[in-house]
């Protein structure tokens, strides 16, 4: 199978569950921090940079990999950058590994259609549960609005990264 992934479901007894996990935080923290050097401030927003490692963790490594780097990520960056918007990233980083590691199961390989789907799921749904949060629809849908080149990154270059990992 060309498109074939070895996807696996690490167990909280694994260390290279926290490895894995570990490596992915890191991910997450630094992407947004180079996003933000790049482009300015605006850069998180246009490329939603801290979901990122969250769907390759949670797509190749399994729903504990994806939830462990899903909600230390953002916990972990609003220690390092208090200026972070910490309880929608959590509902919407969460969302994507449930979404990423669901998809890839029932995908069985790297697939632009999964990984599609795991992103507009963990979107339409966090912005509902945002939009409830913070009663403001206009900025429940700003990913919508300002983060289509994030969801595109996150889809294409998620593909080729998720496609490197095959291997693995």
């Amino acid at each position: 199978m060309e498109n074939a992934v070895k996807l696996y479901s690490l167990s909280l007894r694994e260390a290279k569950t926290y490895l894995f996990a570990t490596l992915f935080i890191a991910g997450n923290i630094v992407l947004p921090y180079v996003a933000h050097f790049f482009f300015g401030v605006n850069g998180g927003l246009t490329l939603l940079p801290i979901y990122f490692f969250t769907l390759i963790a949670a797509y190749k490594y399994g729903i504990r990999v994806g939830l462990l780097t899903a909600v230390l990520s953002p916990v972990v960056g609003s220690i390092l950058f208090p200026a972070m918007p910490i309880a929608a990233i959590l509902v919407k980083s969460s969302l994507l590994a449930v979404a990423a590691s669901y998809f890839a199961y029932k995908a069985e390989k790297v697939s632009l259609l999964a990984i599609l789907a795991a992103i507009v799921s963990y979107q339409i749904i966090g912005s509902a549960i945002e939009w409830t949060m913070v009663g403001n629809f206009a900025a429940a849908v700003q990913d919508f609005r300002i983060g289509i080149p994030g969801m595109l990154v996150q889809l294409f270059c998620g593909y080729f990264v998720l496609k490197a990992l095959a291997k693995l």
